[in-house]
């Protein structure tokens, strides 16, 4: 997953801003493989410049499961920057 994104890129989730592929792998290590999370899209559409994708997302987390939006900002076929809500 980590490979999909720009080295300078940043992420903000849940309130936390991460910066640049350390912090990111931290995150997916934890929060999507240490969760068992498992993301189902059903929607997606571009917005403002961006790529939004929305779905229900489940696994071994709290509240799950949980419907959240994926806004991908994308630049030179990278991930320059990912929000996502729940």
């Amino acid at each position: 997953m980590l490979a999909s994104f720009a080295a300078e890129a940043v992420l903000r989730d849940n309130g936390a801003v991460l910066r640049g592929a350390a912090e990111i792998r931290s995150l997916l290590e934890e929060a999507v493989v240490g969760a068992k999370a498992i993301f189902t899209p059903d929607t997606v559409r571009h917005e403002g410049g961006q790529v939004v994708v929305e779905g229900p997302g489940h696994g071994d987390f709290k509240g799950s499961p949980i419907r959240f939006t994926y806004r991908f900002t994308l630049e030179d076929d990278a991930i320059k920057a990912l929000e996502i809500t729940a």
